[in-house]
Protein backbone atom coordinates (compact mmCIF):
# COMPACT_ATOMS: atom_id res chain seq x y z
CA UNK A 1 0.00 0.00 0.00
CA UNK A 2 1.54 3.55 -0.82
CA UNK A 3 0.67 5.97 1.52
CA UNK A 4 -2.04 8.95 0.49
CA UNK A 5 -0.51 12.01 -0.64
CA UNK A 6 -1.05 13.94 2.58
CA UNK A 7 1.13 11.13 4.60
CA UNK A 8 4.12 11.06 2.55
CA UNK A 9 6.17 13.70 4.09
CA UNK A 10 6.50 14.06 7.19
CA UNK A 11 5.11 18.02 8.47
CA UNK A 12 7.66 20.27 8.56
CA UNK A 13 7.30 20.22 12.26
CA UNK A 14 8.19 16.56 13.26
CA UNK A 15 11.08 16.50 10.63
CA UNK A 16 12.98 19.53 13.14
CA UNK A 17 12.45 17.43 15.70
CA UNK A 18 14.47 14.21 14.13
CA UNK A 19 16.70 15.82 12.08
CA UNK A 20 19.14 18.53 14.54
CA UNK A 21 21.74 16.52 16.18
CA UNK A 22 23.54 12.99 15.81
CA UNK A 23 22.17 11.54 19.33
CA UNK A 24 18.13 11.64 19.41
CA UNK A 25 15.88 11.60 22.50
CA UNK A 26 12.61 9.97 23.15
CA UNK A 27 9.93 12.13 24.31
CA UNK A 28 11.11 10.37 28.07
CA UNK A 29 14.56 11.34 27.54
CA UNK A 30 15.99 8.40 27.02
CA UNK A 31 19.11 8.05 24.61
CA UNK A 32 18.09 6.22 21.09
CA UNK A 33 20.93 5.23 19.24
CA UNK A 34 19.56 5.04 16.03
CA UNK A 35 16.52 6.57 14.07
CA UNK A 36 14.83 6.41 10.88
CA UNK A 37 14.90 10.25 9.23
CA UNK A 38 13.78 9.73 5.87
CA UNK A 39 12.33 7.20 3.57
CA UNK A 40 12.40 7.35 -0.38
CA UNK A 41 10.71 5.47 -3.20
CA UNK A 42 10.65 6.25 -6.72
CA UNK A 43 8.50 4.69 -9.40
CA UNK A 44 10.70 4.15 -12.19
CA UNK A 45 14.57 3.90 -12.66
CA UNK A 46 15.90 7.79 -12.83
CA UNK A 47 12.75 9.24 -11.53
CA UNK A 48 12.89 12.06 -8.76
CA UNK A 49 12.71 9.95 -5.63
CA UNK A 50 9.34 10.54 -3.06
CA UNK A 51 9.91 11.34 0.43
CA UNK A 52 7.45 8.97 2.49
CA UNK A 53 5.99 8.93 6.53
CA UNK A 54 5.80 5.66 5.99
CA UNK A 55 6.43 2.47 3.79
CA UNK A 56 5.64 -1.44 3.68
CA UNK A 57 7.75 -3.73 2.80
CA UNK A 58 7.30 -7.36 1.99
CA UNK A 59 10.05 -10.23 1.89
CA UNK A 60 10.59 -10.81 -1.80
CA UNK A 61 9.19 -7.79 -3.29
CA UNK A 62 10.46 -4.09 -1.28
CA UNK A 63 8.94 -1.26 -0.64
CA UNK A 64 5.59 -1.41 -1.91
CA UNK A 65 5.14 0.96 -4.56
CA UNK A 66 8.99 1.24 -4.90
CA UNK A 67 10.81 0.89 -8.58
CA UNK A 68 12.24 -2.28 -7.40
CA UNK A 69 9.32 -3.98 -6.23
CA UNK A 70 7.49 -3.00 -9.18
CA UNK A 71 10.56 -4.17 -11.97
CA UNK A 72 11.24 -0.91 -12.77
CA UNK A 73 14.92 0.06 -11.47
CA UNK A 74 17.44 0.35 -12.88
CA UNK A 75 19.26 -2.38 -11.69
CA UNK A 76 15.77 -4.68 -11.95
CA UNK A 77 17.48 -7.74 -13.56
CA UNK A 78 17.40 -10.40 -11.20
CA UNK A 79 21.05 -11.12 -12.12
CA UNK A 80 21.69 -7.98 -9.57
CA UNK A 81 21.34 -9.40 -5.73
CA UNK A 82 19.81 -7.93 -2.90
CA UNK A 83 17.30 -5.02 -4.35
CA UNK A 84 15.11 -5.16 -2.03
CA UNK A 85 15.92 -2.65 0.32
CA UNK A 86 18.73 -0.29 0.75
CA UNK A 87 19.81 2.29 3.47
CA UNK A 88 21.81 5.45 3.63
CA UNK A 89 23.34 6.97 6.76
CA UNK A 90 22.47 10.78 6.99
CA UNK A 91 25.85 11.67 8.35
CA UNK A 92 27.54 10.99 5.27
CA UNK A 93 25.20 12.69 3.26
CA UNK A 94 25.89 15.94 5.32
CA UNK A 95 29.47 15.22 5.18
CA UNK A 96 28.90 15.29 0.74
CA UNK A 97 26.67 18.82 1.40
CA UNK A 98 23.74 16.73 -0.21
CA UNK A 99 20.14 16.17 0.55
CA UNK A 100 20.03 12.26 2.03
CA UNK A 101 17.41 11.53 -1.08
CA UNK A 102 20.13 12.72 -3.69
CA UNK A 103 22.02 9.16 -3.04
CA UNK A 104 18.50 7.16 -3.92
CA UNK A 105 18.28 4.74 -1.01
CA UNK A 106 14.95 3.70 0.76
CA UNK A 107 15.98 4.73 4.30
CA UNK A 108 17.88 7.20 5.65
CA UNK A 109 18.75 6.45 9.29
CA UNK A 110 20.77 8.47 11.78
CA UNK A 111 23.38 7.20 15.13
CA UNK A 112 24.23 3.94 12.77
CA UNK A 113 26.89 2.93 11.21
CA UNK A 114 25.42 0.86 8.55
CA UNK A 115 28.17 -1.37 7.38
CA UNK A 116 28.33 -2.50 11.14
CA UNK A 117 24.92 -4.20 10.12
CA UNK A 118 26.27 -6.71 7.25
CA UNK A 119 25.17 -10.24 8.94
CA UNK A 120 23.37 -8.98 11.13
CA UNK A 121 19.50 -9.31 12.00
CA UNK A 122 17.72 -6.17 12.97
CA UNK A 123 14.11 -4.31 13.55
CA UNK A 124 12.59 -0.93 12.51
CA UNK A 125 9.01 -0.58 13.06
CA UNK A 126 7.23 -3.85 12.23
CA UNK A 127 9.62 -5.37 9.93
CA UNK A 128 12.46 -7.36 10.65
CA UNK A 129 15.63 -7.27 8.43
CA UNK A 130 18.36 -8.80 7.38
CA UNK A 131 21.95 -6.86 6.64
CA UNK A 132 23.22 -8.46 3.49
CA UNK A 133 26.15 -6.42 1.82
CA UNK A 134 27.73 -2.80 1.55
CA UNK A 135 25.70 -0.83 -0.53
CA UNK A 136 28.38 0.24 -3.29
CA UNK A 137 27.98 3.56 -5.41
CA UNK A 138 28.00 3.45 -9.06
CA UNK A 139 28.62 5.22 -11.90
CA UNK A 140 24.43 5.59 -12.90
CA UNK A 141 24.20 7.51 -8.93
CA UNK A 142 27.19 9.15 -10.08
CA UNK A 143 25.01 11.08 -13.31
CA UNK A 144 22.38 11.97 -11.47
CA UNK A 145 23.97 13.73 -8.77
CA UNK A 146 27.73 15.09 -9.60
CA UNK A 147 31.14 13.87 -10.71
CA UNK A 148 32.87 12.78 -8.34
CA UNK A 149 30.30 10.58 -5.73
CA UNK A 150 31.88 7.39 -6.67
CA UNK A 151 34.84 8.31 -4.97
CA UNK A 152 33.24 10.05 -2.34
CA UNK A 153 31.00 7.42 -1.33
CA UNK A 154 33.50 4.13 -1.53
CA UNK A 155 33.17 2.34 1.66
CA UNK A 156 29.93 4.51 2.81
CA UNK A 157 27.71 4.33 0.50
CA UNK A 158 25.21 2.29 2.31
CA UNK A 159 23.24 -1.03 3.16
CA UNK A 160 21.56 -3.21 1.22
CA UNK A 161 19.30 -5.49 3.60
CA UNK A 162 17.01 -8.18 3.17
CA UNK A 163 13.54 -8.12 4.27
CA UNK A 164 12.73 -11.12 7.02
CA UNK A 165 9.39 -10.10 7.91
CA UNK A 166 6.58 -7.51 6.38
CA UNK A 167 5.96 -3.92 8.40
CA UNK A 168 5.47 -0.79 7.98
CA UNK A 169 8.68 1.34 8.25
CA UNK A 170 7.68 5.11 9.69
CA UNK A 171 10.14 8.24 10.00
CA UNK A 172 10.85 8.07 13.50
CA UNK A 173 11.39 4.37 14.34
CA UNK A 174 14.35 3.27 16.08
CA UNK A 175 16.46 0.74 14.13
CA UNK A 176 16.91 -1.99 16.78
CA UNK A 177 19.53 -4.92 16.73
CA UNK A 178 18.03 -8.48 17.24
CA UNK A 179 19.98 -10.36 19.11
CA UNK A 180 20.78 -14.36 17.72
CA UNK A 181 22.56 -17.03 18.00
CA UNK A 182 23.21 -17.36 14.65
CA UNK A 183 24.67 -14.67 12.03
CA UNK A 184 22.82 -14.15 8.98
CA UNK A 185 24.36 -15.44 5.63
Amino acid sequence: MVPPADERTPSKERALVLRPTYCQFSEQGALMSALVIGLYTAPRAGAPVEARAWVEVVPGVGIIGDRYALGLGHWSDPKWPDQELTLVEAEVAEALDLDAGQLRRNIVTRGIRLNDLIGTTFQIGGATLAGVRPCDPCRYLESLTRPGILKALAFRGGLRARILRAGRIRVGDAVLVVPSATPVA
